[in-house]
């Protein structure tokens, strides 16, 4: 074997035994670790106990910590029940098809929409024959107009007529007498005189047909204003029906056309336009665009989500604490808004209102219903809406508690347990950035808020959001996190 020959099989063995040591080293490392303690199993110093915790921003951020300040409530004296929002009866408006047709939807679901604004375009037949008969109506009105202007004119030249022909009948008539008065006189002939009788006689058939025609005429004229009278309530009970289903008023549907003003809009208007009649928002749409409706089929409906009020379920063993007209108030379920920051966060606003008691219980689950209704001219929280949970909170009797004062209470949700002990953690006034571990003296709850008996101030800000981390992380009693060895050990930290 040559000398180049020999350097190359070392230098692959030496490489080999390296990487062999490599791994040993990397296998074994930990458990040199184990046995580098001292055999008396003695551990490194752990850091100093203490009662404050580190929260600076990016804990907070990290952690999503929130704040909750601690306030003076009637926490004895409060009756708290779960309930809902629910929308008042005239809340909800439907807006139906009032006849058939081809339908053009103007809205989107969930669009606000105020009073007067278009909804949905109608193109129906029936709309078409209201036009018909609106312009027959019209005509009817104008020939029985046209009808009765005339009798006056007839009339005036009937009594004309009249006078003349009366004129007629007094001359001959004093014809008559003066020749029957020369006849006894001798001087007057039969024959003049029978002609004389004869002509009166026609003079007073043409007076009587004058009274008989006059009398037509005024027959005539009654029959006129009523057939007028007929025409124009027929043309204003066409024209209200026409305007119900146009969806405007009367006057509206008479004036002069935008697009032609010698004619009136009805005659130019070739849809039916349905417009909201209260400002709400659109719920449901139950057509589209294109569509054929039926007549009386449910277009759509609008709701005014602010019109709402709160239905809670209390036990009837509650009803001797309870009465109609009582104070009372609705908080949300949750105790404060939004994300963590690290930042205080106010809590949702309370609605404030009154109590009325449902007429009748539930007599198998033992209940009855509770109804809140907010005070007139408060205005509703943006969190009230209809179908969101709540508690309805009522101070039944008193001012507080055995003191007669208000006690000092944070939400329940502050508290966490470390074992058997209630902790919380409150905000270090002096330091923003610090958080105190104190052990929680509490007193009574009710569900949403707990009673603390001391070692806390009114405005003090407690750990909301992020307590049970906080908790953990100052614990004596939880098994602190580590890693598992291949032999299926376990030891503490992260190596």
């Amino acid at each position: 074997m040559n000398i180049p020959t020999m350097r190359h099989l070392i230098s692959g063995a030496t490489l080999f035994v390296l990487a062999t040591v490599a791994v040993a080293i990397l296998l074994l490392g930990c458990e040199r670790k184990h046995e580098d303690q001292p055999a008396t199993g003695a551990a490194p110093a752990a850091p100093a106990i203490t009662n404050r915790v580190d929260i600076n921003a990016s804990v907070r951020q990290n952690l999503g910590i929130t704040f909750a300040k601690v306030e003076s409530r009637q926490v004895a004296r409060t009756l708290r029940v779960p309930g809902r929002f629910e929308l008042i009866p005239t809340a909800r408006r439907e807006y139906r098809a009032i006849a058939p047709g081809t339908v053009e939807l103007l809205v989107e679901q969930y669009q606000t929409v105020g009073t007067g604004t278009p909804l949905y375009r109608l193109d129906s037949p029936r709309w078409r024959e209201m036009q018909r008969e609106l312009a027959d109506a019209e005509a009817s009105v104008k020939i029985a107009q046209a009808a009765n202007d005339s009798i006056a004119p007839l009339l005036a030249a009937h009594e004309t007529h009249h006078n003349e022909i009366q004129k007629a009948v007094d001359l001959w008539t004093a014809r008559v007498t003066s020749l029957d008065e020369l006849m006894s006189a001798g001087g007057a002939r039969g024959e003049e005189v029978a002609q004389a009788r004869a002509a009166m006689a026609s003079a007073r058939s043409d007076l009587a047909e004058t009274l008989e025609t006059e009398a037509e005429l005024l027959a005539r004229r009654s029959q006129s204003a009523a057939s007028l009278d007929a025409a124009r309530s027929r043309l204003a009970f066409l024209s209200e029906a026409a305007a119900s289903l146009a969806g405007m008023s009367a006057n509206e549907l008479h004036a002069p056309s935008l697009t032609d003003p010698a004619l009136p809009r009805w005659r130019t208007l070739t849809g039916i336009e349905v417009r909201a009649i209260t400002p709400g928002v659109v719920e449901g749409v139950g057509i589209v665009s294109g569509g054929v409706i039926d007549q009386h089929a449910a277009a759509l409906s609008t709701v005014q989500p602010e019109l709402v009020r709160f239905r809670a379920v209390g036990l009837q063993s509650d009803l001797p604490r309870l009465t109609d007209g009582q104070r009372a108030s609705v908080v949300p379920a949750q105790a404060n808004a939004g994300s963590g920051g690290g930042e205080t966060i106010a809590p949702l606003a309370p609605l404030s209102g009154t109590l009325t008691l449902a007429p009748t219980a539930d007599p198998e689950r033992r209940t009855v219903e509770l109804i809140f209704t907010a005070a007139d001219g408060s205005p509703s929280p943006a969190w009230a809406r209809a179908g969101v949970s709540a508690f309805l909170e009522v101070v039944t009797s008193g001012t507080g508690g055995a003191g007669g004062g208000d006690d000092l209470a944070i939400p329940l949700k502050c508290v966490a347990r470390d074992g058997t002990q209630a902790i919380i953690f409150r905000r270090d006034p002096a330091d923003p950035n610090k958080a105190i571990r104190m052990d929680a003296d509490l007193g009574l709850d009710d569900g949403r808020w707990v009673v603390i008996k001391s070692g806390v101030a009114e405005g003090n800000e407690i750990v909301l959001d992020g307590v049970y981390q906080l908790m953990v992380a100052t614990s004596g009693s939880i098994t602190k996190g580590g890693h598992f060895h291949p032999d299926g050990t376990f030891h503490e930290g992260s190596e």
